[in-house]
């Protein structure tokens, strides 16, 4: 073993190379083995004949165990050939965890395969135990894994790390291995559960469940019409989905983005099935509560499956579809390396296991709507006409009669339009309001120059936490207690952002006596009464109410808005449309209100919101990207570092033919900076290649920082 990671080390380049491409003279393309790509950073030894690596006290049949060693180190990551000792050789199976020697250090890993001979011709080390008996690393997700990592310029063993759950001995022995097969789901009464029959209204909808339950694999992309009925919201459509599966006789996987979605999810799947037919995998859960779950699945004993992200990763058996909700949330992407999205590795079983795929969502993200358009996912709406029956009615302050009556209505936060509405729908109900920024004041300037309020010490903003508070830096603590303005000397400060406490404080005065409620960091409200109420919510914190809200007020569109990010306008419609579906449709009153949109933010994610047409929305943006060559509508990669290590990772490095390399730039305060690269469709996956091989060659420098590298980002500015 010691000979082989000396052989590892990068080789020097010789005396004749010159120029920035003699650091990468040690590369070269990524080697099949196992039916992996492995980086290599040397060229390929010359070929030797093969030898038997048995010896005595080793197993008499195949006494080689190739075996995935958790090094955490990229540039080896590749199998590993250890001596399988006579007592360990019924237990050493493919997808069990054990330990071994690897560079003085005992660490994990995975076998990977039994074999009789080696390519090794040093002295093997035996496998020093067998962790866990367990085979928990079965063929189809360890080929899911090895895709993942190189769709995603990543190793493959941070992907076992994130599709397998740590090791819990107390629950792998508590969990019987007798207990029965999963029977056939049926209603908590015993009868068969009918749908719910709100795919009826959806184009292709009812054809979709058909198709499921006769065991085929379609693929769609469903924009989910507002509805404040049981059989109308997500749930239950997500379940009815999952129901067609299970009746073909095969598993299912249903991902939400966080753990109070996974609640709603879990309700309905109680309410249909009763308790014990589906699994929950999310991070909030104990080591041995998430562990139990996963080896419930992993031994066949259920096959439904609800979670966040890390459920993706479920070994189902005869697995048949993957559903997610809400693609667009940032919550679907993984923030460990190599940062897969949910979506990444739902197309991944896709070609490798043939399943089928269902993304839903009130809205479309960019990266979808580039599935539809390449007939990946077939698109299933509902009639415009259905859509416009239960939408609320949307307005936008300072336009139409109220902007002629009040023509500054719409420049201000709390405008007529406003009051009114929220007014009209206190008489009716609990209304929304949706304030884009946490706290009471979280930005402050200038009263008399308007220029912002930053720390004099870390440049941090200043803030006011609390109505009697005193400012203070929101990064380092230090409490302002001497403001004088830099540019005009003044001492007075104005608010310049409002934050949802503060709102809570201005509409309880405005309105007496009504109840208020928060809902943001603090505390998220699952659900709230459908009596007369305030509910003052962040984005992606708006509570439930059982029938519905009576209005809903979206206040700061600005803030939203003006953000310099990529998806900005993409992220604001998705957010702005998922507090407008919690409101009732126009015919029973329900209103939404747009307030604090500026007149050059007159744009289409506005009249998206108006028209209630996300899909229309989702094909405009992506028509942009596709001209400007922004993603998903090119391949893109970034390397990011500090300058120094950026420069010695990249330098020479083999780019793709026709790309373009973007920067460095600056994308932080501490020196960090950002390499973007393009290229076309057909080079894809040689960018992905490359950027393993930067990352591997950085950390087996053993220099400086290790570098990150990142495939498909949604911004590649962040």
């Amino acid at each position: 073993l010691a000979a082989e990671l000396i052989g590892l080390q990068p080789r020097r380049p010789r005396r004749s190379a010159s120029g920035p491409s003699a650091i990468f003279a040690g590369m070269t393309e990524p080697v099949v083995s196992g039916g992996d790509e492995q980086l290599t950073l040397l060229p390929l030894r010359t070929p030797r004949t093969r030898r038997d690596a048995a010896r005595a006290g080793t197993a008499a049949s195949d006494p080689v165990a190739r075996v995935q060693v958790d090094t955490g180190l990229p540039h080896l990551d590749r199998p590993f050939d250890y001596l399988v000792p006579a007592d360990l050789a019924d237990e050493v199976q493919p997808g069990v965890r054990v330990k071994v020697r690897f560079a003085g250090r005992d660490l994990d890993g995975f076998v990977l395969e039994r074999a009789d001979l080696s390519d090794h011709t040093g002295q093997l080390q035996p496998i020093r135990r067998v962790v866990s008996p367990e085979p928990v690393l079965g063929p189809a997700l360890l080929a899911a894994c090895q895709e993942v990592a190189r769709r995603c310029a990543g190793s493959l063993g941070d992907v076992l790390r994130l599709a397998i759950p740590p090791r819990h001995a107390a629950a792998e022995r508590a969990l019987p291995h007798d207990l029965p097969p999963p029977e056939p789901l049926s209603a908590p009464g015993g009868d068969d559960p009918a749908y719910t029959g709100g795919w009826e209204p959806y184009l292709g909808g009812p054809a979709f469940l058909d198709r499921l339950a006769n065991g085929e694999s379609p693929s769609a992309s469903a924009l989910v019409a507002p509805g404040i009925a049981g059989a109308d919201r997500w749930p239950a459509l997500l379940v009815d989905a999952a129901q067609a599966t299970l009746r073909s006789g095969r598993g299912a996987i249903l991902v939400v983005p966080d753990a109070r979605d996974c609640d709603a999810l879990e309700a309905a799947v109680i309410e249909r099935f009763g308790r014990g037919a589906a699994v929950r995998l999310t991070a909030d859960q104990g080591p041995q509560a998430r562990y139990t779950a996963w080896l419930k699945v992993l031994r066949g004993q259920v096959r439904l499956v609800i979670g966040t992200r890390a459920a993706v990763h479920a070994p189902v058996h005869d697995l048949g579809l993957i559903a997610w909700w809400d693609d667009g949330d940032d919550s679907h992407t993984e923030q460990r390396a190599p940062y897969p999205h949910v979506r990444t590795v739902a197309l991944v079983r896709r070609d490798l296991q043939g399943v089928a795929l269902l993304a839903a969502g009130h809205t479309r993200s960019s990266a979808v709507q580039q599935l539809v358009e390449s007939a990946v996912l077939k698109a299933v709406e509902c009639p415009r006409l259905v859509v416009r029956e239960r939408s609320p009615w949307v307005k936008v302050a300072g336009e139409g009669p109220e902007g002629a009556r009040d023509p500054g209505g719409g420049h201000g936060r709390m405008t007529s339009l406003v009051h009114e509405s929220v007014r009209a729908g206190l008489a009716a109900g609990p209304v929304l309001v949706q304030v884009p920024r946490v706290g009471y004041l979280p930005a402050l300037s200038c009263q008399d120059c308007r220029q912002p309020v930053l720390c004099r010490t870390c440049h941090g903003p200043i803030a006011i936490p609390a109505p009697r508070d005193a400012p203070q830096c929101r990064w380092c603590g230090r409490l302002v207690t001497d403001h004088r303005c830099e540019h005009c000397g003044s001492t007075r400060l104005r608010a310049r952002v409002v934050g949802a406490n503060r709102t809570a404080e201005e509409l309880g005065r405005a309105f007496p006596g009504v109840p208020v409620q928060v809902s943001g960091r603090a505390e998220v409200l699952g659900s709230v009464p459908s009596t007369p109420r305030l509910v003052i919510a962040t984005p992606g914190a708006e509570p439930t109410t059982e029938e519905g809200y009576a209005a809903g007020v979206l206040l700061d569109a600005w803030s939203l808005l003006d953000r310099p990010e990529l998806d900005a306008a993409e992220d604001t419609l998705r957010r702005w449309i998922g507090a407008a579906a919690l409101v009732r449709p126009r015919a029973q009153g329900g209103v939404v209100v747009v307030g604090g949109v500026p007149d050059h933010v007159i744009l289409p994610v506005v009249e998206a919101l108006v028209r209630w047409d996300p899909g229309w929305f989702a094909a405009r943006e992506l028509a942009e990207r596709r001209t400007l060559r922004l993603p998903p509508a090119a391949p893109v990669g970034t390397v990011t570092g500090g300058h120094n290590d950026l420069v010695a990772a990249t330098t020479g490095a083999p780019w793709p033919p026709g790309a373009r390399v973007l920067g460095p730039v600056p994308v932080g305060t501490d020196g960090t900076e950002r390499l973007i690269v393009q290229v076309d469709d057909e080079a894809e996956q040689a960018l992905a290649t490359v950027l393993r091989q930067v990352r591997a060659r950085r950390a087996a420098r053993r220099t400086g920082e290790a570098v990150q590298v990142r495939m498909n980002p949604a911004d590649p500015s962040r």
